[in-house]
């Protein structure tokens, strides 16, 4: 899936991982990890291994999002929960490295899976899932246009602990003027000499 910021690739743990490790390492990065099944890593022998059992699976399934100035590797998400027979999948095990972060390049990546899922794979219902206490993932479910569902109470352990989760989903009938907004967005004309937005995302899907 290539963009104009970024490209979304499959996971590839030796070609990825150690821009990966570099990007999400130390402890000023163990914040990224809060709300993720694994990490942090101690060490990068923890994050190879890490990275290699999610390039293992088929659902999730992994991929990178590179930067395409640098060519870097600069995060990962993952397709998951796939129900071909009703045609519903989710996108989750998002990490955004502090270099992708608030970017227009984060946008992007998850405009080009979208896409992908509504116009390539023909699905009818995407959906993101985060911990409640998560406040910037629902934030950003908002920004990108999901429509929040309700809290399913105690719906998993993460870490030793409960985990209410906050649904979210986004459907076929809805992509049309998602898409538009996010390529509006995404657009140069919508940012200045310093990179900074004109329009939100937010006032674009609403005008």
């Amino acid at each position: 899936m290539e963009g104009r910021y970024i490209s979304v690739v499959p996971l590839d743990p030796a070609k990825h991982g150690p821009a990966l490790w570099e990007a999400t390492r130390g402890a000023e990065n163990q914040g990224l990890w809060r709300y993720l099944f694994d990490g942090p890593f101690a060490d990068r022998e923890g994050f190879d291994a890490h990275l290699e059992q999610k390039a293992a699976t088929e659902d999730p399934l992994a991929f990178t999002i590179i930067g395409q100035g640098s060519r870097r590797a600069l995060g990962y998400a993952s397709y998951m929960r796939m129900e071909p027979r009703h045609r519903v999948i989710e996108v989750g095990s998002i990490l955004f490295s502090p270099a992708l972060q608030h970017t227009a390049g984060a946008t992007e990546a998850m405009l080009l899976m979208a896409r992908h899922v509504f116009e390539d794979l023909g699905y009818r219902r995407y959906e993101w899932k985060c911990d409640s206490l998560n406040e910037p993932s629902r934030r950003a479910a908002l920004r990108l246009g999901f429509t929040f569902e309700g809290i399913f109470r105690q719906h998993m352990m993460v870490k030793g602990r409960n985990r209410d989760t906050a649904w979210y989903s986004m459907l076929d009938g809805e992509w049309p003027s998602r898409k538009a907004a996010f390529e509006k967005w995404l657009h140069p004309s919508n940012f200045d000499d310093q990179g900074m937005q004109k329009s939100s995302l937010a006032s674009l899907r609403q005008g």
